[in-house]
């Protein structure tokens, strides 16, 4: 017969980790909230990437329409229609990518990054205009290196024989998808065995999602802002949360809810970064009710707070003539007695704005978050 710490133990087995032991008077269970990652159905025994399932024939598929895409440009929501065999539209890339750093990086969530590092391809340009990019060096500009997409292919395959990464990470991919498909269809054939992660900024279309699906294992958008105002004024486009839900739905019925091996490493699903912005609570509330509402409540969630000026932010206004405050209702502001661009965030976020955006994931149902550990050790 069982003791009743057996018993404690086999129901919590039988509720799937919703309810586990506790110090509690003997035969009585007191519900606890979950909070282990690494439990069913969130845990996988091992993992096959899944464009290594893909037949022959359905690869072929992709290579002819990636092909047909890049002759008429229309996989991003700018819809530009351009022959990029001849001519770029807004990202100002053609043909080839231009690549700006190849290497193990060691800056993304522990679940990504793993002790041996992300194999992180950074891609120059972008399909949208943030006037805060973090990256806009990079995003913002043609600097970097041409590579055909089989040429990408082989360094992906460099990077897991000799970087010995966790996975191949595509930073800011959402203006080469024809190019990307064709690179990791090309790796497949040179031994690629490693999963990819599509680190985007959710301005992706469904025609793009539709070329990547059986490519990708780890969809890692950047849900930004929520209304046409704000994407108009800080990323130059008013359709982006448009595009941006219905492709993280899109993204999430591919590949599911963000799913481990035992050893702490991500393989496949989704997970969904904001950047909390100052100001912009109200924004990120509605954010985070439709990621639970609309998508899951188990989705990983990373609410990030390293939000600094840049790009455009904070820099002096062209032909605006010295004043003390913001008078024409531009976003403009004072720093040091000149007008400045972008004012309304032209300084960092408060921890009571980081607070309030988790506190309103934490209501709306979210439970699955990017935390620190609790602990001295690795963050894994």
């Amino acid at each position: 017969m069982l003791s009743s710490s057996g018993i404690r133990l086999r129901a919590v087995a039988a509720l799937g980790g919703k309810v586990r032991p506790c110090r509690s008077p003997p035969g009585v269970l007191l519900p606890q909230r979950r909070r282990l990652h690494l439990a069913p159905p969130f845990l996988l025994d091992d993992y096959v990437p899944r464009y290594q399932t893909l037949s022959e024939v359905d690869a072929a598929k992709k290579r002819s329409l990636a092909y047909a895409h890049l002759q008429n440009c229309n996989l991003c929501p700018r819809l530009c229609g351009v022959n990029r065999y001849e001519t770029t539209g807004m990202c100002l890339i053609g043909d080839n990518v231009k690549v700006n750093v190849i290497a193990p990086h060691f800056g993304e969530e522990p679940c990504i990054q793993g002790h041996n590092g992300s194999g992180a391809v950074f891609f120059s340009g972008c399909n949208l205009r943030c006037s805060f990019c973090q990256n806009h060096d990079i995003a913002h500009q043609r600097n970097g290196f041409d590579l055909t997409p089989e040429e990408l292919g082989e360094w992906y395959v460099k990077l897991q024989e000799v970087g010995r990464v966790h996975n191949i990470n595509l930073v800011t991919p959402e203006h080469v998808v024809p190019q990307v498909a064709l690179s990791i269809l090309h790796a497949r054939t040179l031994g690629l065995n490693l999963p990819v992660v599509y680190n985007t900024s959710a301005f992706d279309s469904l025609a793009s999602l539709e070329l990547l699906d059986g490519l990708v294992d780890i969809y890692m958008p950047d849900f930004k802002v929520w209304s046409p105002a704000t994407s108009r004024r800080l990323l130059k486009a008013e359709d982006y949360a448009a595009a941006a839900t219905e492709s993280i739905r899109a993204m999430h019925a591919q590949v599911g809810d963000l799913c481990f091996t035992g050893d702490g490493i991500a393989k496949r699903g989704l997970l969904v970064r904001h950047l909390v912005m100052p100001g912009q609570e109200d924004e990120a509330r509605e954010i985070v009710k439709f990621i639970a509402e609309n998508v899951s409540r188990d989705t990983f969630v990373n609410i990030m707070e390293q939000y600094r000026p840049d790009a455009h932010v904070g820099k002096p206004r062209r032909g605006a003539r010295k004043r003390g405050s913001d008078t024409d209702g531009d976003g403009l502001g004072s720093k040091g007695g000149e007008d400045v661009r972008y004012a309304e965030i032209n300084r960092a976020v408060t921890p009571d704005e980081v607070s309030v955006v988790r506190k309103a994931a934490e209501a709306a149902g979210l439970w699955r978050f990017c935390d620190p550990p609790k602990h001295e050790g690795f963050a894994i």
